[in-house]
């Protein structure tokens, strides 16, 4: 078959008409870097501006959680919060650092920024286990032995330390700072429930601790080790033995009770 002749092969070309076309602009390296570069110039300078010069992120009010004793007033007022500053200018480590200054009563303090407009204050006060006479007030100490507040009055539920330490000869081994300590340690293992029921913790020694209940009660401690193990058998005879005055668990496997 013979092939197309060179007339049919131009018929099916389309004619050229006008000059020819210019390419189209091409961004080159350098330029597309320059272009890349004005916006990251632009963005970084419209985020600083919105973070520290506009009214959009401005700390406006704060939030306080956690308080027990202490109020949200008391908190807002020792942090001095800086109200109407940027947000993000707000120095949260300085903030805690007033607080814990400030409020001893305070144990665990977080700070942070909560955007847009809140300054957020979470804390955990610290509890009580414990209560040290002196000249007439009371001073609160936790279970790490930490005294953090004093008060006129004896709050309900908290064990009141005496010490009964004037002819003990234990005291030139063991002096009253460390017979506090080893009371801590056994206010500190006592469950809720004894706690509030406890009215003194009497220290006469280093191995001779006692506790007095409501209702005329009496409990025998002993030493402050085995606490846990003493708090826990202690528990289960005021349940078994609800008539008891009298308990000793200075041995906690061998307890006793008695009614006189």
């Amino acid at each position: 078959m013979a092939g197309s002749t060179t007339a049919e092969r131009g018929e099916r070309q389309e004619p050229r008409t006008g000059p020819p076309r210019p390419p189209g602009p091409r961004l080159t390296r350098p330029r597309l870097l320059l272009l890349v570069l004005v916006v990251l110039l632009l963005l970084t300078g419209f985020a600083i501006w919105a973070l520290y010069g506009s009214s959009w992120l401005r700390a406006e009010k704060s939030s306080v959680r956690g308080t027990r004793v202490l109020t949200p007033a008391q908190v807002r007022e020792a942090a001095d919060l800086p109200i109407g500053s940027p947000l993000i200018s707000v120095d949260t480590d300085a903030v805690e650092a007033r607080l814990r200054k400030k409020l001893p009563r305070i144990d665990l303090v977080d700070v942070s920024r909560s955007w847009p407009h809140t300054i957020s204050v979470e804390l955990t006060e610290r509890k009580a286990v414990l209560l040290v006479r002196k000249d007439g007030r009371y001073t609160e100490v936790d279970a790490e032995g930490v005294r953090f507040a004093e008060l006129d009055r004896a709050p309900e539920g908290i064990p009141v330390l005496e010490l009964a330490t004037a002819d003990s000869p234990s005291l030139r081994r063991f002096p009253v700072s460390r017979l506090v300590r080893e009371a801590v340690r056994v206010a500190g293992r006592l469950p809720d429930p004894v706690a509030r029921e406890t009215r003194l913790l009497k220290a006469s020694s280093y191995d001779d601790f006692s506790l007095e209940l409501s209702g005329g009660r009496s409990v025998e401690w002993g030493s402050s080790e085995k606490s846990a193990a003493k708090a826990r058998t202690l528990t289960a005879l005021l349940k078994a033995a609800p008539k008891a005055r009298h308990f000793d668990v200075s041995v906690p496997t061998a307890p006793a009770t008695s009614r006189s």
